[in-house]
């Protein structure tokens, strides 16, 4: 059985360590185009390149899947199955038409909900207990393919967008390898989506972290953990964004104290207890990071910056 994988991000490496370790004959490997990443600027190739040309794999880095060249050098790769994880490129129908057998994808969702570009993201904002991965074969709709496979998986309170995805691939990448074989032999039987279950997410913008103090404290809370990498969650200070790393709702059930956006500074206690009145409840300031500034615990910045105390972040 011949496959040609198709990722790019970190999370997407284990799938196909995972199809390394499982001796599958893989035929190419295609990843996005190297982009400058850090201070520097530098080019710096994805991980699964890194990991793709560290055991010898052949790598593709077309800007498109559309071109006749890139049409041509997958028709010349004869593949069984294209297997995509986090790819961040659509598959066009031509290219789905050239695996013998077939494409899969790994989904972190239970689809059909959440089908999208931010599912994870949307189960950590909408506070869901269980989030999980589906094994799904690839058509020409968004998500909408027959599932191969599913698995649950627990949402922790600490988790942020990151942690779960590296999870959820992990735990796509041992389903993936139990059902691979099967499905090329046409020994699984496929199931169809229940289209009145679908629901779908919405790409995210840079814009999108700004903090709404009028929110429910654990709104926020969920905010800053489903924006965690990307795009951050950010309120703003003496004309400077502060990026909220690590926060923690305090009690919904306690009347307003102060004005909404107002940070409130405990000193009685070690070390400082700050909060911010939102909408309904509390929200308390663990790490945050000032614009152009290293991340540092809430104690330290109200140390060196004492006008922030008191201050109104929703103004």
């Amino acid at each position: 059985m011949k496959v040609v994988y198709m990722g790019t991000p970190g999370y997407a490496t284990y799938p196909l360590e995972k199809l390394l370790s499982g001796g599958h004959d893989i035929v190419g490997v295609f990843t996005q185009p190297d982009r400058q990443a850090g201070r520097g600027r530098q080019m710096k190739p994805p991980p699964v390149k890194v990991v793709a040309e560290s055991n010898g794999l052949d790598v593709f880095q077309p800007k498109s899947l559309r071109s006749e060249s890139c049409v041509t050098a997958l028709e010349k790769l004869r593949p069984d199955i294209i297997v995509i994880a986090a790819y961040g490129i659509i598959l066009p129908p031509v290219v789905l038409r050239i695996p013998a057998v077939g494409s899969l994808n790994i989904h972190p969702s239970l689809l059909p909900l959440y089908r999208g570009p931010t599912p994870v993201a949307t189960a950590i904002l909408n506070g869901d207990p269980v989030t999980g991965v589906t094994i799904m074969e690839v058509d020409e709709g968004t998500d909408t393919g027959r599932v191969i496979a599913q698995q649950e998986e627990q949402i922790k309170d600490e988790d942020t967008t990151l942690d779960l995805t590296y999870r959820l691939f992990k735990k796509g990448a041992s389903l993936l390898e139990q059902q691979i074989a099967d499905y090329s032999e046409g020994k699984i039987r496929l199931s169809e989506q229940v289209e009145t279950k679908a629901t779908y997410t919405e790409k995210l913008a840079k814009d999108s972290g700004e903090i709404d103090w009028g929110q429910p404290a654990i709104n926020i809370w969920r905010q800053v953990k489903a924006y965690t990498p990307w795009p951050g969650s950010y309120t703003r200070w003496n004309n400077k964004r502060i990026k909220l790393l690590d926060v923690w709702p305090g009690d919904l059930n306690i009347n307003p104290i102060a004005e909404i956006g107002t940070v409130l500074v405990d000193e009685t206690k070690r070390p400082y207890v700050c909060s911010v009145q939102t909408g309904r409840g509390l929200l308390t300031l663990k790490t945050i990071q000032l614009e152009g500034k290293q991340a540092t615990g809430i104690e330290a910045f109200v140390n060196g910056r004492p006008d922030f105390a008191k201050a109104n972040l929703a103004r």
